[in-house]
């Protein structure tokens, strides 16, 4: 099964999910995602989430000087990014329980 088009449509929740646990900046992010089990994600993709989520409320940004080369903007939840964890998480489970039904119907082929 190709796996790009499932992080595109739960992406929001990953990095959000990520964010949660700990601030991070880009790379830090997309590492963290693909640490988690999505590998296929894309470094571009993150960053696009990240400034709409930024750009949406559901992230607060920081700078920080860095001794390893130019500053990096941090990335933290707001209440509302709280607010559209949560949200998305119901979503999700109720999503994946469906198809988990639906696949439980399935006679493997032999």
């Amino acid at each position: 099964m190709e796996t790009t088009q499932l992080v595109k449509g739960v992406l929001d929740l990953a990095v959000l999910a990520v964010v949660t646990h700990e601030d991070g900046y880009g790379y830090d992010v997309v590492r963290r995602v693909r640490a988690a089990g999505l590998e296929d994600v894309g470094e571009a993709s993150v960053y696009g989430t990240l400034r709409r989520l930024f750009q949406a409320g559901a992230l607060t940004s920081y700078v920080v000087p860095s001794a390893e080369g130019p500053h990096r903007k941090y990335y933290g939840v707001t209440p509302a990014g709280r607010d559209l964890l949560t949200a998305q998480q119901a979503t999700w489970r109720r999503f994946a329980s469906s198809v988990d039904r639906l696949l439980d119907d399935v006679e493997p082929s032999r």
